[in-house]
């Protein structure tokens, strides 16, 4: 793939750096008191104010308690945050305050050549605060829509970091822990450099972990992401904007959601991405999620290196149309490399403090050709159903395209059940394309694959490939519906319990070349025209 835009890309992020530090100040020499309960924001933003509009330089906290409620970052400061300190979040709702409508600890909105670094912390202390936050929701000082009674609540929840339309931005060394919110969201921002961060925050749902939206020029290197929410998630919610040129290497990502997330919204889009050497780990969804749902543009996406363990789900690859009206995304030129996947057969992430939910929501399951049990929680019926294999979906008339995946190899717990779930092969057409749901790989709830799931797709290669179970699986290892232009290499499937092996269906042009089975192709393809 093309990646000629990545080397001025480092070059320029290298050269934006906050300007010469011009004057350095502690904030205990302005009053801050390090007793955990005192609200410093006051003598903070003073001095933030003050070193700005002096030309810029370093605010320090040194070690420490300091509490405070919002700040807001300006031109040419840098926030360094020594060993030993610790700014707390306040518990009280009302001493945040918000940019376009986001509340959180720290702050900033068109500034230049802003900083947060040291070896300190930023605590969120995002459960003390949403003990406030219940209980000014239950004595009407705050209101939300009455589902926080059984959902979570929008109000009050605050994020550590939030900048918007800044240029030149540096985060780096820093621990963040315990949001509400996302941990940190920068959107519209230009020029950032994100390294060697730490994120520990698993106090509430919600609570992504790295957010960048609708940013150009990034790079994100050396972290380690732990959160409730998605671990890294790529967003572009202004159709008006996109996210691009991206660099990620050498991060650590844990959730009980997805590890590398682009989406859901993509209002604008994404273009050039670099992603390299990721660790995912007790992860509950997808270890690799690219969702175009929101009529933006996904392009020129390459992603290698990649090893997951304890992971729910390996790639999830979704072209479709939650955005209902508006214009149909597009999804391409996708290339996915040198990935290792163990998906285990009990839940991954349990024992964290926020786990995936013990099933996923189906509605309509009722018209699914699956004869499972279920149980109701809030009214909503769940469904229990058998390992989820990675997924290439589009929608009728829009098929994903332009699609890579390179030396992958996938293992999974296996032990599938007809008495769990059952799709026969020739009801396939009748898992229901959910084109405006939600993108998430139980989207359909059980399909008919335990490795690979191909629907509405084209122009896809697939190279030296392994999937393979612990323990038998009644389903075919792949099932492709309505494709064309597919081609196989090096495809391997050690083992198989029934036939057939591979499920074609109203596919066309589906080549395979160096077929490594325990059977006869004539004997392991199926080929069939089902509508």
């Amino acid at each position: 793939m093309k990646m000629k835009w990545l080397l001025p890309i480092c070059l320029l992020l290298s050269s934006v750096l906050p300007a010469q530090v011009k004057k350095t100040v502690l904030i205990t020499t302005a009053g801050a008191k390090a007793d955990g309960r005192t609200n410093n924001a006051a003598v903070i933003q003073k001095l933030i104010d003050q070193v700005s509009a002096g030309g810029g330089g370093k605010i320090i906290v040194p070690p420490g308690n300091f509490m405070t409620g919002s700040i807001f970052l300006k031109s040419n400061v840098e926030l360094h945050v020594q060993l030993g300190g610790v700014l707390l979040g306040s518990h009280n709702v009302n001493d945040y305050r918000k940019v376009a409508g986001k509340a959180s600890l720290i702050l900033a909105e068109n500034q230049n050549n802003i900083s947060i670094t040291g070896e300190g912390i930023i605590d969120g202390q995002g459960q003390e605060l949403l003990l406030d936050i219940f209980r000014k929701l239950r004595s009407g000082e705050l209101t939300d829509d009455s589902i926080w009674l059984v959902k979570r609540p929008g109000a009050g929840r605050a994020q550590d970091i939030y900048f918007k339309s800044c240029k030149g931005v540096k985060v780096k060394n820093i621990t963040l822990k315990n949001a509400s919110g996302w941990v940190q969201d920068y959107r519209e921002c230009t020029d950032v450099t994100i390294d060697k961060i730490t994120v520990q925050s698993t106090t509430y749902w919600n609570n992504d972990g790295l957010d960048i939206t609708d940013c150009k020029n990034v790079l994100i290197t050396n972290c380690f992401i732990n959160a409730s929410d998605d671990a890294l998630c790529f967003k572009s919610e202004n159709p008006q904007s996109s996210c691009e040129n991206v660099v990620v290497d050498n991060c650590t990502l844990r959730s009980s959601a997805n590890g590398l997330k682009f989406g859901t919204a993509n209002a604008g889009g994404f273009r050039n991405f670099k992603i390299t050497n990721l660790t995912i780990f007790d992860t509950y969804r997808s270890a690799i999620a690219l969702e175009s749902v929101d009529g933006g543009f996904m392009d020129n996406i390459d992603i290698r290196n990649v090893n997951a363990k304890n992971t729910g789900n390996a790639i999830f690859i979704r072209r479709g149309h939650r955005n209902k009206t508006g214009p149909v995304s597009t999804l391409k030129g996708i290339y996915i490399a040198n990935v290792k996947v163990e998906t285990p057969l009990f839940k991954p992430d349990q024992g964290y403090p926020i786990e995936g939910p013990p099933d996923h929501l189906r509605p309509g399951f009722d018209k699914m050709p699956v004869r499972p049990s279920h149980y109701h929680i809030y009214g909503h019926p769940f469904l229990p159903y058998n390992l989820i294999p990675s997924s290439i979906v589009g929608i009728p008339g829009y098929p994903v395209e332009d699609v890579t995946l390179e030396n992958i190899e996938i293992s999974y717990g296996g032990r599938a059940s007809k008495d769990i779930a059952y799709i026969p092969l020739d009801k396939i057409t009748r898992i229901d394309e959910n084109v405006e749901g939600y993108p998430d790989f139980s989207m359909w709830g059980e399909l008919p694959a335990w490795g690979l799931y191909m629907r509405h797709a084209e122009g896809i290669r697939i190279k030296n490939f392994k999937v393979s179970y612990k323990e038998d699986d009644f389903r075919p290892a792949f099932v492709f519906d309505d494709v064309k232009g597919i081609d196989l290499t090096d495809v391997q499937i050690p083992t198989a319990k029934d036939m057939p092996m591979i499920h074609l269906n109203n596919s066309n042009t589906v080549n395979f070349k160096n077929l490594k089975i325990p059977v006869t192709e004539e004997k392991a393809i199926l080929k069939t025209n089902y509508k």
